[in-house]
């Protein structure tokens, strides 16, 4: 699966010849099978040290195995770190690898523990390692996937503007109705001012409504009542603008295919069945079998 540049840049090796250059080929690829193992491998670590992190943030859990969690967390850290700086060794440009998306998430990936020793808590960012678990789609290839995020990507880049000016619309009924809101109900109601009126607006209208703040009086109830109407309004607009980009995609693509097959198509006709439509280069009929040219 492709990667956007600015997340996957390709990194050249420092050497072509030796021991550095081997490992490039089995770090940095993900095609021959000690490649694909080495990256398998990397990903049950990532996986097994964000599993520690978890257990090791419940109470009764780091109670029992506090010590021993810790231990191996710094087992993890360390790998992790001779990962990174063995990284930065193999390619040509190691200040670009650092600051490259991968190279900073493989950086966060370590720095947590060692955070730790001088601030406290600061070991359960371990968590961010899961991000490291995008390698995956570099592993799998899913072509077959990665042709359609790379079409809802297109679908969401095509919308954008619809959907920043319905992100604008709602901005706009979030700060009206939580003025008209703490004009109705005021500060004796909760809506102490209009920022928190903007908040309320906000819940009512995506219609989770926590109930911190509710309305007292019949105006400001019946004002929540075209909130939440509005909302189930709004939650189906962007919707509708994607889907409909995403309809516009796959009819483009089918264009696309047909046009690219009727490009291809060699323009004989069979002499035994009649059939015209064949690829370029058929020498027999895809109907009947017949040699193309004959008859």
């Amino acid at each position: 699966m492709s990667m956007p540049d600015w997340m996957e840049p390709r990194f050249r090796p420092c050497t072509t010849e030796g021991w550095r250059a081997r490992w490039f080929r089995v770090i940095f690829h993900h095609h021959e099978p000690d490649e694909r193992r080495f990256d398998l491998i990397l990903l049950g670590v990532i996986v097994v040290s964000v599993l520690v992190a978890l257990l090791d943030s419940v109470a009764s859990l780091h109670a029992r195995f506090g010590t021993i969690f810790y231990a191996i967390e710094w087992v993890f850290t360390i790998a992790f770190t001779i990962e990174y700086l063995v990284r930065l060794s193999l390619v040509r440009r190691p200040l670009r690898y650092a600051l490259s998306f991968y190279g900073l998430i493989d950086l966060m990936a370590a720095l947590p523990t060692y955070i730790s020793l001088f601030i406290v808590g600061a070991d359960h960012l371990l968590v961010i390692r899961v991000l490291r678990i995008l390698r995956v789609f570099r592993i799998l290839e899913m072509v077959e996937y990665s042709n359609e995020g790379s079409e809802l990507m297109r679908a969401l880049h095509a919308s954008r503007r619809k959907i920043g000016m319905f992100v604008l619309f709602v901005l706009l009924i979030t700060v009206i109705f939580g003025a008209v809101m703490y004009l109705v109900e005021g500060p004796d109601h909760g809506f102490s001012s209009i920022p928190h009126a903007m908040y309320w607006a906000i819940v009512t209208m995506a219609t989770v409504g926590f109930g911190d703040i509710t309305p007292q009086t019949p105006l400001g109830q019946f004002i929540t009542s075209i909130m939440i109407l509005i909302g189930y309004g709004i939650i189906a607009v962007p919707t509708g603008i994607f889907g409909a980009q995403l309809v516009q995609a796959g009819i483009r693509r089918r264009e696309e295919v047909a046009a690219v097959a009727a490009d291809a198509e060699t323009g004989l006709a069979c002499g035994r069945c009649g059939e015209e439509h064949h690829f370029a280069g058929a020498r027999f009929c895809q109907r009947c079998g017949e040699r193309l040219g004959e008859g």
